[in-house]
């Protein structure tokens, strides 16, 4: 049985990155193959001895017009019992904007300006969107970020085994992820940040780690999320959701819900739950 997954989404949004990522990875890449082959490459797939189990495909470079016959596609190798997963990746249209007039690309769909375009391609989407296992929202992400969070979700044990969960911390005054399932504001928790001797360090160091689980508050909030995620992973698990993230979010995502985050990440391990953390504004 072999695994799929259909990488699409905005242009704009880092498919050209996360198509690397996924060789890099030892995925088998195929860009902007017109869905009437995918059955076609399924067969060779599947065949005795072929050594392509892990197969990536890359939807929507040409400007999506075989978007549309994808859907029944991905019903046709489900019923094939091949293991099959959708990622869309997705960016604010001013983000998306500004990508395209930095690299003066013309947008696939460029019968309208870049704004108008954008607003056409995400209507086209919708339905690869919710068909979507994981939305990846790249708008406050760089390059190795991205390919950071396609390792963590894509690179490691085989999904159909448990689900993958990712835990990452963030900081709300640079706006909450759009791409998490769960979400726990840490600001109740002292800030480091007041303490001069603190603030030059982060959540990845010693003093500041120090300081944050020292608060008696901080051992009571990680009991209660645990035994929460304990509760719900099954259960979402029995659901049918292969990927789940949770998010920690503090002031600016430096030090509180970094500690946080790693901290989570490593009592779910105990658990035999591999979450890597994954920190988006800790180098702001």
């Amino acid at each position: 049985m072999s695994e799929f997954l259909f990488v699409t989404g905005m242009s704009g949004a880092g498919r050209s990155t996360v198509g690397a990522a996924l060789e890099d990875l030892g995925w088998f890449v195929i860009d902007n193959l017109p869905p009437t082959l995918i059955t076609k490459v399924a067969e060779l797939v599947g065949r005795p001895g072929s050594e392509s189990e892990r197969v990536a495909l890359v939807m929507g470079r040409g400007g999506g017009e075989y978007l549309g016959d994808v859907t029944p596609v991905l019903a046709g190798l489900r019923r094939a019992r091949h293991r099959v997963h959708v990622l869309f990746l997705d960016a604010p249209d001013d983000v998306l904007v500004r990508r395209f007039e930095g690299t003066r690309r013309r947008h696939p769909l460029a019968a309208r300006g870049v704004e108008e375009s954008i607003a056409d391609e995400r209507q086209l989407l919708e339905v690869l969107r919710d068909e979507a296992d994981v939305v990846l929202d790249t708008g406050d992400l760089n390059t190795n970020q991205l390919r950071q969070r396609v390792i963590e979700l894509f690179g490691g044990a085989d999904p159909a085994a448990h689900m993958q969960t990712s835990v990452v911390s963030f900081g709300y005054k640079h706006g909450i992820p759009l791409d998490v399932d769960i979400v726990f504001d840490c600001r109740f928790l002292p800030n480091p940040y007041w303490i001069d001797e603190l603030r030059p360090f982060s959540g990845r160091d010693a003093p500041v780690r120090d300081y944050v689980l020292e608060q008696p508050e901080t051992r009571q909030f990680l009991d209660k999320v645990d035994e929460l995620l304990m509760m719900l992973l099954p259960a979402f698990a029995r659901e049918g959701k292969s990927y789940l993230t949770v998010a920690l979010g503090c002031t600016g995502g430096r030090h509180r819900s970094v500690v946080l985050a790693e901290e989570l990440a490593a009592r779910l391990a105990t658990k035999g739950i591999t979450a890597s953390p994954f920190h988006r504004d800790v180098d702001r």
